[in-house]
């Protein structure tokens, strides 16, 4: 009898070994997938448009007046080196919502929108993932180019954007561009009319009501983009006679290869020449300042909504721009360079519980925005992803880091940026070195220089790898 019962009790204990190694893995993916609303983390996303490092907080300006920016970086850490990974609109926004690279989605300016894309329509949003996750999803502003509506990362929208409204009132004549976006001066009508107000209202109405599910409540905000249009009280507040001018160097273009001066044709924007000998630099100037000082102000209102609401001791807030903004430096205007101005963002990113008014001088990327998320809220880990989390960074923003910052624009142009040098290489092989400890105007290429050898074979080492990797499988729906 003995004998047949002891290999009965061996099976039962495996059995329940089994079971018991079965019921620990189901709850270990219950609380990665499934944690209960009241332990995962909401998400405030909050995009600014054409945004540059003009941020007090950054301290790259001391005009800038943002104290409810720089209040956000108190509570979390303030990335000093981030920068997008296309110095334009709907590639760095298609870039961050998708965690790819412009050349892992081949686009790489305005056009195609990449659900019209064969290779790109079924790829999986940040958001999208989110909502996989049971998320509620929901945005207002502009998240993707154009004010994209995209059903299937958002299941809730708010009020969409115009460039220009229909209280805008034209301020400037006779301004030498192909388009009326180039226009700048004090709107004269209600600021809660104002787009960029209604948007941050929309998602404050949100914040009151009462959410079963974790949200994800992305709140995209249009200026400083042109017009540089902003109610007049925020001009009156940056007064013109306190404006000052960027620093420019003359000589400042001699030493560019002709690549460079071929990829920043934009026949958009006016010349800087006209800026210059019209008398209206300072007056596009002071409208930045307006235009950011007035953004800054609907941040503050959206942080005090979350503080009041019952969700903030469990909210994420991240806060970026899409790329940077020329306002006369290398006498360019807009974006559209591969140079500091126009890829460095603010980034600040604010993780409950987490390291309170840190700065982190590490080069990250937009592009870590989806795996550093997916991290923070216990969702699993996608493969397909080209960025990497900065969550170590988070915890410690002095941790060791090799990661450089890589930005593109078109094809075959990049900019490698590392924690001191910024290097660039053109389609046609030319090539741009600055050393930002000595010359953070990058006013001086040293690319010539035979002493810098090295440095740029790091760099352009660096930049073959990120490309040599594998190209990415559209991930199934």
């Amino acid at each position: 009898m003995r004998m047949t019962l002891r290999p009965l009790r061996v099976l039962l204990m495996k059995m329940r070994s089994l079971f018991a190694t079965l019921f620990f893995i189901i709850s270990s993916l219950n609380q990665v997938h499934s944690k209960s609303d009241a332990g995962r983390h909401n998400v405030l996303f909050i995009a600014i448009d054409d945004l540059n490092d003009w941020v007090g907080c950054l301290k790259t300006n001391s005009q800038a007046r943002t104290p409810n920016i720089d209040r956000l970086a108190s509570r979390g850490v303030l990335f000093t080196n981030a920068h997008c990974q296309a110095p334009i609109c709907n590639p760095s926004r298609t870039s961050l919502m998708l965690g790819l690279r412009p050349s892992t989605t081949g686009i790489y300016i305005n056009r195609p929108w990449f659900r019209n894309s064969p290779k790109n329509k079924n790829r999986i949003t940040l958001t999208q993932y989110f909502g996989k996750f049971g998320y509620e999803t929901l945005a207002t502003g502009k998240i993707f180019h154009g004010s994209k509506v995209d059903n299937l990362s958002f299941k809730k929208y708010g009020p969409r954007p115009g460039q220009m409204l229909g209280l805008d009132k034209k301020v400037q004549e006779q301004v030498p561009s192909p388009t009326k976006l180039w226009d700048f001066g004090p709107q004269n009508y209600s600021e809660e009319e104002h787009s960029d107000y209604k948007d941050a209202s929309w998602a404050i109405d949100q914040l009151k009501k009462e959410f079963t599910k974790p949200f994800f409540l992305a709140v995209g905000f249009y200026r400083p983009h042109v017009p540089l249009f902003a109610p007049a009280k925020y001009f009156k507040s940056r007064p013109i006679s306190e404006v000052k001018l960027p620093v420019i160097n003359d000589k400042d273009r001699d030493d560019l290869p002709s690549a460079a001066i071929q990829l920043i044709a934009n026949p958009t924007p006016p010349k800087h020449e006209w800026f210059v000998e019209s008398g209206k630099w300072i007056e596009a100037i002071q409208a930045y300042h307006a235009c950011v000082t007035y953004t800054d102000h609907q941040v503050g209102r959206l942080l005090d909504a979350l503080d009041a609401s019952p969700y903030s001791d469990n909210t994420i807030i991240v806060l970026f721009s899409d790329h940077g903004f020329h306002l006369g430096e290398k006498k360019s205007w807009a974006k559209r360079s591969l140079w500091e101005r126009s890829t460095r963002v603010p980034l600040i990113i604010y993780a409950p519980g987490g390291i309170k008014g840190g700065r982190c001088s590490r080069p990250v990327e937009l592009l870590s925005l989806f795996p550093t998320l997916n991290e923070l809220c216990g969702l699993p880990k996608l493969r397909e992803l080209d960025g990497i989390s900065v969550k170590p960074l988070l915890d410690n923003p002095n941790a060791e880091w090799i990661s450089p910052a890589l930005t593109t624009f078109k094809k075959g142009n990049h900019a490698v940026r590392s924690e001191r040098f910024r290097y660039i290489r053109y389609a046609d092989g030319s090539e741009e070195l600055y050393d930002h400890l000595k010359d953070p105007n990058e006013w001086v290429n040293i690319a010539s220089n035979t002493n810098h050898k090295a440095v740029i074979m790091n760099h352009a080492n660096m930049l073959e790898q990120i490309l040599n990797k594998n190209e990415h499988q559209i991930p199934n729906e």
